[in-house]
């Protein structure tokens, strides 16, 4: 992405800055008002993405420095790959926007937001994790997408080779949950689902055949367990799109082994990291200075090269601590420490 940015938001206000290395402040390039309160907001290569719950998408590309709207139904998930946007919408239907394409619509020149799938049950579409098979696939695009709705279904669809152009298929149903579903990850060996049940997780290790998914012999039930957050406003409340103050995750590569963050209390002043296929406890994350962590989010830089990601902790004196998270990942002691504080403030 050409240069650095700096992005802020207050409700629906959106600014962004170039922001250098060699300047001592940024500039402003741009303004924008969503006109109603943002509730994501992500870099998708050059282009910056903004979305509400109410079903605004905003797009602002970096190098045209345009910004494009659309409004669809209200949306209640959302996921990325590569150069794809997906958005899972209230009314059970899946959205599709390929930001390298960056499409536009005929009538009006605005941004172009094409229907790939509809629930059978016309659910809403809670949770999203889309998955891109191996080259040995050969080079035919195949297109797995796992999917939880607000009933606790949990729903895999493909887009096989063989049938490209007649759209995604239902491959596989699992109704293990009693509450929406708000969290699901696809990866090349485990499918894991969240609920909003005292983030109740459910796993299977998935079969594949040449790296696609097969049904012989089908997903086997894996693993069941809590990821229990003592938070208020954390009980069984219905999903909506992922904040990223105090996520539990999975965070981590699709073709590797994902990871849990979990905080029990509010104060503390550890965090247990565990593995999300299985619920493995593989290690604590201790406070630097003993004060009491507040927030955290796993920051990834560049996951499609398996590069570097970051735990960054919010404290309640001000400070941000980090870890790097490939420490623990490779574990061999059962409490770990973070690398350093980034910063302190009041």
């Amino acid at each position: 992405m050409p240069g650095s940015y700096a992005v802020g938001i207050i409700g629906g206000n959106i600014t962004v800055w170039n922001a250098t290395a060699a300047s001592a402040s940024a500039t402003e390039i741009t303004k924008h008002d969503l006109g109603n309160p943002v509730d994501a907001l992500f870099f998708i290569g050059n282009q910056l993405v903004a979305l509400n719950n109410a079903g605004k998408v905003a797009v602002w590309n970096s190098m045209t420095r345009h910004w494009k709207v659309q409004t669809i139904t209200p949306i209640t998930s959302h996921d990325t790959a590569g150069s794809s946007l997906l958005l899972g919408c209230a009314n059970g239907k899946i959205f599709y926007i390929d930001m390298e394409k960056f499409p536009l619509r005929m009538k009006d020149n605005d941004l172009l937001v094409t229907q790939l799938y509809e629930d059978p049950c016309r659910e809403a579409v809670t949770a999203l994790s889309v998955y891109f098979t191996p080259k040995m696939c050969g080079n035919s695009n195949w297109l797995e997408i796992a999917y939880g709705t607000s009933s606790g279904t949990v729903r895999v669809i493909v887009e096989h080779p063989e049938t490209l152009g007649q759209g995604f298929q239902l491959l596989q149903t699992f109704t293990v949950h009693r509450s929406p579903v708000n969290r699901v990850m696809l990866g090349e060996k485990h499918l894991v689902s969240v609920c909003s049940e005292f983030n109740h997780v459910r796993t299977w290790t998935v079969t594949r055949f040449r790296g696609c998914l097969s049904t012989q012999p089908g997903s086997l039930p894996l693993a069941s367990f809590n990821v229990i957050s003592l938070e208020p406003g954390r009980g069984t409340e219905a999903a909506q799109l992922p904040t990223c103050s105090s996520s539990i995750g999975p965070f981590g590569d699709h073709d590797g082994d994902q990871v849990f963050v979990q905080r029990v209390v509010p104060v503390t002043q550890e965090l247990y990291i565990r593995l999300s296929s299985t619920g493995k406890r593989l290690c604590v994350l201790h406070s630097v200075d003993n004060s009491a962590i507040t927030a955290h989010y796993v920051h990834e830089f560049d996951p499609s090269s398996r590069s570097r990601r970051y735990v960054m902790t919010g404290h309640a004196n001000g400070a941000l601590q980090v870890l790097i998270d490939h420490v623990f990942v490779n574990l061999n002691c059962p409490v770990f420490r973070h690398v350093f504080i980034l910063f302190r403030g009041h």
